[in-house]
């Protein structure tokens, strides 16, 4: 069986989310950041970069979203959450979700993360205040060129939606304007609606209430 470790409140939900849309027979290991459990030996014997999420399965461990969610969606090909039969289309998608990994998500972790990239508080202060407008542009982008509708590969819900409705959580906290962002929220909206996310968002909340 699956199992992924995962913190609340991370990119970790976007993999949460598409095992649950997969149907997949997993379980879950909830790490608490607080605790700095993500550091402590046990957890990194299977993930030394000290990160969430990791993936567990029969051939070994999986690390990064971009690549957890490939292997959900080509694990689990009947549930479609990727256009695996065309390679065009499914290198887009990668193009995607490459994109929230490495541009999107580093822009948010300016705001609490600094001292992964500096030591000088004022260096990690200025980085601070430029989160609202790095995170802004990184979603005007999307909201103006990577949304092609009513999901983001276009009529199918896909991994990129899931990584997508995972970000686009933490746009209040980031201090973006939504009043720029109607599709993006509209889209994040329909997300979580959907009975899957709803309930990997209930089973993180619940766990973190044990």
């Amino acid at each position: 069986m699956l199992k992924l470790y995962y913190a609340p409140h991370t990119c970790a939900l976007a993999t949460h989310i598409a095992l649950e849309e997969a149907g997949a027979a997993y379980e879950t290991v909830r790490m608490s950041f607080q605790s700095e459990d993500q550091k402590k030996v046990g957890y990194l014997a299977i993930n030394p970069k000290a990160r969430v999420p990791s993936l567990v399965t029969d051939k070994g461990v999986l690390t990064e979203t971009p690549a957890l969610l490939a292997f959900v969606a080509q694990t689990y090909p009947a549930a479609r959450l990727a256009p695996l039969d065309d390679a065009y289309e499914f290198a887009r998608a990668q193009a995607i979700n490459s994109y929230l990994c490495s541009t999107v998500h580093v822009a948010h972790a300016h705001r609490m993360r600094g001292h992964r990239w500096v030591d000088d508080e004022a260096a990690i202060k200025a980085m601070q205040r430029k989160v609202p407008t790095s995170v802004g542009e990184c979603f005007g982008l999307i909201e103006r060129d990577m949304l092609a509708g009513p999901w983001v590969l276009g009529s199918a819900f896909s991994i990129c939606d899931a990584y997508l409705f995972t970000l686009a959580q933490w746009l209040e906290a980031d201090g973006v304007d939504l009043a720029k962002l109607p599709r993006v929220l509209d889209h994040r909206r329909r997300v979580g609606e959907r009975p899957a996310v709803r309930k990997a968002i209930a089973d993180e909340t619940s766990q973190a209430l044990c």
